[in-house]
């Protein structure tokens, strides 16, 4: 690492949990000042302390409150170092569209991206979180950028990415896929045919820079279909779902009868991830998708108190209303088994 980025790390990482952007924002332009490349700046501090935000709240060392004011500290000294960031106007290396699939409220790595790209030289349209598709390609035909970069933290949003990469390869635009719900090896980008993947913002920019990604000027086959009947199905009868577990924890876990509305909300809404993730792990056919999640979850549940036995209570309940459904059923008894 560069001299000093540690120490800076934990400098910025102080102020963003303090919620103080005056000292964040100071200390990134101390190091810009010092002679700190901006790309490092970014990727190996500003980053850094933003992956370490998303850990500490998942080990419940850190509340809800306190992580929302930590990222909007970080988006603060991102923004700051954005009006830092130089390009001449006569040197560019293309253009290129920075979004988020529709759905997707992450956008810091999506913002990170487009701050790389900017200082390599790259004229950026960063459109942010949650861009519905049409609008993307609608976007796309106004200024015809060299590719589509594509972020997705989130698993449950796979379906809305295949849509996006499907429209804007069909307007003649290759696509870059990144972020976490593409899986660490980029697998599900591979499969929803994304022209390519890159696990982070340096990667992407490297891969960008080697060279451009060829448009497509032929029709290929038509798009591979993952949304079977299970699928369907499923994500049609969600909200019926999510309410009859609820209930039916209720009666399985007699603790939860003292939970407040609010705290029965909250239960709900793990639920609802339970159920996504699993339409998710069904329209991909990767039961590791869904076991994974099952196991991410049971772990920051139990960070906070949760009875260890409310995951595999829940999952026993949704088997219980799948019945009909095989590939659901052996990706809940992969799940379950996975807990011990």
């Amino acid at each position: 690492m560069t001299d000093g980025v540690e120490e800076r790390v934990e400098a910025l990482w102080a102020a963003a949990t303090a919620g103080d952007e005056h000292a964040a924002t100071g200390l990134a332009m101390d190091a810009l000042d010092a002679g700190m490349p901006m790309e490092t700046l970014l990727l190996d501090v500003v980053a850094a302390v933003q992956s370490r935000i998303g850990h500490e709240w998942a080990a419940n060392h850190i509340s809800v409150a306190q992580e929302h004011t930590a990222t909007a500290v970080n988006e603060r000294v991102l923004a700051t170092l954005a009006h830092r960031s130089s390009r001449p106007a006569d040197q560019t290396m293309g253009r290129i569209m920075v979004a988020c699939i529709d759905g997707e409220w992450h956008a810091f790595p999506a913002r990170l991206l487009a701050e790389v790209l900017r200082v390599r030289g790259w004229q950026v349209d960063y459109l942010g979180a949650q861009v519905p598709t049409p609008h993307l390609v609608a976007h796309l035909h106004l200024t015809n950028p060299d590719a589509v970069a594509l972020s997705s933290s989130l698993a449950i949003r796979l379906p809305a990415a295949h849509a996006a990469i499907t429209a804007c390869q069909a307007a003649g635009t290759p696509v870059v896929a990144g972020g976490a719900a593409f899986g660490p090896d980029g697998r599900y980008a591979r499969l929803l045919g994304a022209d390519a993947w890159a696990p982070d913002a340096r990667a992407a920019a490297d891969l960008l820079a080697a060279g451009p990604l060829p448009r497509r000027t032929t029709s290929r086959d038509e798009p591979r279909q993952l949304a079977d009947r299970e699928y369907t199905e499923l994500t049609r009868s969600a909200g019926d779902l999510v309410r009859d577990i609820v209930a039916d924890l209720t009666r399985r876990m007699p603790q939860l009868a003292g939970y407040t509305e609010q705290q029965l909300g909250r239960t709900a809404e793990d639920v609802a991830y339970l159920v996504d993730f699993l339409r998710a792990a069904l329209y991909v056919d990767d039961p590791e998708l869904f076991s994974s999640f099952v196991g991410w979850m049971t772990s920051v549940l139990a960070a906070r108190g949760i009875p260890e036995s409310a995951v595999p209570a829940a999952l026993d309940a949704l088997a219980d209303r799948v019945t009909g459904y095989p590939r659901a059923l052996r990706m809940l008894a992969r799940a379950r088994a996975g807990l011990g």
